[in-house]
């Protein structure tokens, strides 16, 4: 059997702070034992956040004033070399320099400092820094892998090799990225292969490579992630992989832009895995255009997917335990009101067809696309004589992106 991630796991304390961005919103200013950990625009299933949730608790980084995160938000050298020096205590390596372009009362003037003394980060021709650069992956890698004087073992072009675009990495990064490869240290959503190196780091994809080079260093707790790049093991071919409980499967639904159904419904739903879940040495274990049959059910406060099954391309079948969040998003439709604005790109559940035909006084709903479930006939009463129905609005290509509630072994035969 092979799992996803093979990491020692130690337990880590990190005396930091949280990040102060001068020219932006600030960061929130929190210790590690209080830190913020759950962030109004990071999602449970999204890709990067257990890699958030860990840094933020050792306060490495933090959220903005109104709770979000911004996820998606690109970095710059300075904010970059903030978050450099929360996370890595060492001690000064070279002299100071003075950057022409930092002066002393600028907001990250001695984060740069001490970045460049402990040997994260350097500076231009001409003693520039640019501190409002935003930095690209690649120099990120270049960073960690210098700062924690990682230098890669055997030959560096057969390690770069692993990546599909090995040729877009410029060469004065090679070297430090083979490293930075083998220390596991790289992450690349959605597709291991692609290390996107030019690309501007977002804040999302910083706080993935910082805390994989804490664990790197026996700083941090091992994640499992399909992410995180594993080259040159040794390992015999896999029979079988364990996907950890926690990995987001991304879906898709294509027979509509929306899904309505009233809160107390259970309504049959199939979705189809929308790109590769593959493992960090690339194997594909759950291929674009699997299957995932399930239900939508009520939840406190709303509908929720609840996935039964997993259907591979080649047929296999899987028993498949995974949630979406609770989608509590609501649409009213009162009594008069034209039924075609709410029915087009839109499936309806049984409840739901029967609750717009009633109100709205428009039988020819009935013959709509419907998913299975209770007979609509048999629904009339529940909603006879009312004037409107808040029903549960679904995008089914947002809201029901789901994460795995136990482990699930896959066979690779």
């Amino acid at each position: 059997m092979f799992t996803l991630n093979r990491w020692q796991s130690r337990t880590a304390a990190l005396m930091a702070l949280s990040v102060t961005v001068g020219t932006v919103a600030p960061f929130i200013t929190a210790s590690p034992s209080l830190a913020q950990t759950t962030f109004s625009d990071v999602s449970s299933n999204y890709w990067a956040a257990q890699f958030i949730q860990q840094l933020s608790q050792l306060g490495v980084i933090a959220g903005f004033p109104d709770g979000s995160f911004r996820p998606e938000e690109a970095v710059t050298r300075a904010q970059f070399a903030a978050m450099v020096n929360k996370a890595f205590q060492k001690t000064q390596q070279r002299q100071t320099i003075n950057f022409t372009d930092v002066p002393s009362n600028y907001w990250a003037s001695s984060a740069i400092e001490q970045a460049y003394t402990i040997g994260f980060l350097s500076g231009y021709p001409g003693n520039r820094f640019e501190p409002n650069q935003a930095i690209p992956r690649e120099q990120v890698l270049v960073s960690l892998a210098n700062g924690l004087a990682y230098t890669p073992s055997g030959n560096t072009e057969s390690t770069l090799q692993y990546f599909n675009d090995a040729s877009n990495i410029a060469s004065y990064a090679r070297s430090p990225i083979a490293a930075a490869t083998q220390k596991q240290i790289v992450v690349n959503y959605p597709n291991v292969k692609f290390l996107n190196p030019t690309a501007t780091a977002t804040r999302a994809q910083v706080a993935a490579f910082i805390y994989q080079a804490l664990v790197s260093s026996n700083q941090a707790s091992a994640i499992n992630s399909p992410y995180v790049v594993a080259v040159g093991s040794t390992t015999p071919t896999p029979v079988s992989v364990t996907i950890a409980q926690g990995t987001a499967i991304p879906v898709k639904y294509d027979k509509a832009e929306k899904i309505l159904v009233t809160k107390d419904e259970t309504a049959p739903l199939t979705l189809t895995v929308s790109q590769n879940v593959v493992t960090q040495d690339g194997s594909v274990v759950i291929p674009a255009g699997s299957q995932v049959i399930g239900q939508l059910k009520p939840a406190t406060g709303g509908s929720q997917f609840v996935a039964q099954k997993l259907v591979l391309t080649n047929g296999q079948e899987y028993q498949l335990n995974a949630t979406s969040e609770v989608i509590t998003k609501t649409e009213t439709v009162k009594k008069g009101i034209s039924t075609g604005s709410i029915i087009k790109n839109t499936v309806l559940g049984a409840g739901a067809a029967t609750a717009i035909s009633v109100v709205t006084g428009d039988r020819a709903i009935a013959t709509e696309e419907v998913l299975g479930g209770a007979g609509i006939g048999a629904l009339v009463g529940l909603f006879f004589g009312k004037k409107s129905v808040d029903l549960i609005a679904i995008d089914p290509n947002t809201d029901l992106q789901m994460t795995i509630n136990q482990n699930l072994l896959v066979s690779l035969r």
